[in-house]
């Protein structure tokens, strides 16, 4: 049909093309002859001042004696033929058939195509396409076809357990007998829920590479339509279409864009999104199911969607896909790395141990950085450093070593970071310190980062004591160097964090004895789910405002004990950094003992930073001059 309609435009437009060269052409040959009336003609003849006439219809064109030519007209039905050739006159008669239909194409032509343009027009409204004027309402279901490029569950790692519930439903695409012998019924929908970027899409490509079936994606904003009742006509027209290619698979992603609960809001909700999430629930089980026909929705916003979508019958499975853990970062890394040449001294393990909470896209980035940053200096493989400096790259920023410090910030940045990071490694509950530095980075003039042994999956009290301690070992730090005047407005950002830390601990956690086992979260946030609020008294905000106060006053207690108690290792720490800018965990706790980084002592940057006491009191005077590097 599509071939048809291609090949009746380009005739209709040769000939409109045809007609306007035959009309220019007219025209330019009337231009280049001279116009004159009949009657001048004839008497031009009687006096023999005309050598050549050529008859082309009523056209006459006329050649005189002198060479001139003209045209005239001569009129309808008298016959001039004989009279000039009594006169001598040479006379040639053109044959009249293809300038007839050439005329009378002219004089039909605009009627031809504006007949054209209404059959065309009349065919998209009646459904022709399903970009026309009536065409809204068809599915823009895709038909996924992976020649090149194709997934399969090999491509897919970190999420075992999500994979094992979905390769059971492409079992029941492939044999279905293997279970309905036994009475079990294929699958309705699976639900794939999950963070962003953990692999939901991935998987539906992985199905679709492996269930040898036919596989329609759609978007849930797909439906979404600014006119009443085309989102519901679109859900029939997609399962119409799924019906005539059953067994087969329908995955709808982001499904949360038409699938919110129904009569939230103010005015009971949007009308036409109800409508068609109450299509796509009729489809889904209804009164004529759907044999056949298995959907696979993604979304990461399962407490917005309604109940009646949930239930067993429309989505009988809810898959969890999950942020990966340390052996599944491991395979992912490892999926990723086969595309790119890997050198001998690349530790995936290593990498994913220091990659706690990353996603699986997130992993796919850090490994697309390290490419790239071994490309841009020349690399023929990527090598653990070039991992390393993306890992960086990615989890604190690009450093931004364009920016000029003074000599003083950059000395209070090296004190605020050492006072982290020995406050972090005094308390066996934090987690190992992974690197320090006083490089910019983002919007961080420097900072220490640290990385879990393990996956973390729940936080006890004194693990989040000693974390609120170590966040607030930035600001002692700087009082303890330089006063209680001379601190900067760095610990701002520790400061917020040990604000949200404190506050999760007494208002959502129960971690504290006075405020008690109750969620004060939503009342002191001031976003409750109804209208009316849950309100609390003031005397229980003050209690909960009191109690955080406690808990970070007693975390800058800890800190600032720890490093008037450990000042000389604060002070080696410090001048460490200045000197070296960027130091790993390792080199840290070489450089706090009094170790050499190097392996001589006459390598460069071997020696130990000479120390500096550091006094007792909080009263600390500056140095007389900067310190320099030693």
């Amino acid at each position: 049909m599509g071939n048809a309609r291609n090949l009746a435009f380009w005739v209709v437009l040769f000939l409109m093309i045809l007609a306007l060269f035959n009309l220019f052409s007219d025209g330019t040959a009337t231009m280049n002859s001279r116009q004159i009336t009949y009657s001048d003609f004839i008497e031009r003849v009687n006096n023999e001042q005309v050598s050549a006439v050529t008859i082309d219809g009523e056209d006459l064109q006329i050649t005189g004696a002198d060479g001139q030519q003209y045209v005239t007209v001569r009129p309808q039905g008298e016959e001039i033929a004989d009279k000039l050739i009594a006169q001598g006159v040479e006379v040639k008669v053109l044959k009249q058939q293809q300038s007839g239909f050439m005329s009378l194409l002219g004089v039909w032509l605009p009627f031809i195509l504006l007949i054209g343009v209404w059959i065309f027009f009349m065919n998209r409204m009646q459904g022709g396409g399903k970009g026309g004027a009536m065409g809204f309402g068809k599915s823009r279901a895709k038909l996924l076809t992976e020649k090149h490029g194709r997934v399969t569950f090999d491509d897919v790692a970190g999420i075992d357990e999500a994979k094992e519930e979905l390769e059971e439903i492409v079992e029941f695409l492939r044999n279905p007998q293997k279970f309905s012998r036994l009475g079990g019924k294929i699958p309705k929908g699976a639900l794939l829920v999950g963070p962003p970027g953990t692999g939901k899409t991935l998987l539906a490509r992985a199905i679709a590479g492996e269930a040898g079936v036919p596989f329609f994606t759609i978007s849930g904003s797909d439906f979404v339509e600014m006119f009443v009742g085309v989102g519901a006509s679109r859900v029939r027209d997609m399962f119409e279409q799924a019906k005539k290619s059953a067994p087969c698979i329908l995955f709808i992603d982001e499904i949360d864009a038409v699938g919110r609960s129904r009569g939230v809001g103010i005015g009971g909700g949007n009308d036409e999104r109800e409508q068609t999430l109450n299509q796509l629930l009729v489809e889904m089980d209804g009164f004529e199911a759907n044999e056949g026909i298995i959907i696979i929705a993604a979304t990461n916003r399962k407490d917005v969607l309604d109940p009646a979508l949930l239930r067993p019958g429309r989505f009988d499975r809810q898959i969890h896909v999950p942020n990966p853990d340390i052996k599944g970062r491991e395979k992912i890394l490892s999926v990723h790395a086969r595309k790119v040449p890997v050198g001998p001294d690349v530790d995936l393990r290593i990498i994913a141990r220091g990659t706690p909470g990353f996603s699986g896209a997130d992993l796919m980035n850090l490994v697309n950085e390290a490419a790239l940053m071994a490309a841009r200096i020349g690399r023929r493989f990527v090598s653990m450093e070039d991992f390393e400096n993306a890992k960086d790259k990615v989890m604190l920023g690009v450093e931004r070593r364009s920016m000029v410090l003074t000599p003083e910030q950059k000395e209070k940045t090296a004190y605020h970071e050492a006072g982290h990071a020995v406050v972090g490694l005094s308390l066996p509950k934090c987690d190992p310190v992974y690197k320090a530095t006083i490089i910019p980075r983002g919007s961080a003039l420097g900072m220490v980062v640290s990385l879990p042994e393990m996956d973390r999956l729940n936080f006890h009290k004194d693990e989040a004591k000693q974390k609120l301690t170590m966040t607030m070992a930035g600001k002692a730090a700087e009082i303890i160097k330089y006063g209680e005047e001379g601190v900067s407005n760095g610990p701002a950002s520790d400061i917020q964090q040990a604000s949200q830390l404190a506050r999760a601990m007494v208002m959502r956690w129960g971690m504290s004895d006075k405020v008690g086992n109750i969620d004060y979260a939503e009342a002191h946030e001031g976003y409750s789910g109804n209208t009316g609020g849950f309100s609390v008294s003031a005397a229980t905000k003050e209690l909960i405002e009191q109690e955080v106060h406690d808990l970070i006053e007693e975390a800058y207690a800890e800190a600032r004990r720890i490093l008037i108690e450990k000042n000389t290792e604060f002070e080696r720490l410090a001048q460490g950094l200045l000197e070296y800018e960027t130091l790993t965990g390792e080199e840290i706790g070489k450089i706090i003992r009094g170790e050499p980084l190097g392996g001589d002592d006459d390598t460069p940057g071997s020696a130990v930073p000479s120390v500096t006491a550091v006094p007792k009191a909080g009263k600390a005077a500056r140095p007389e001059s900067d310190p320099a590097p030693a």
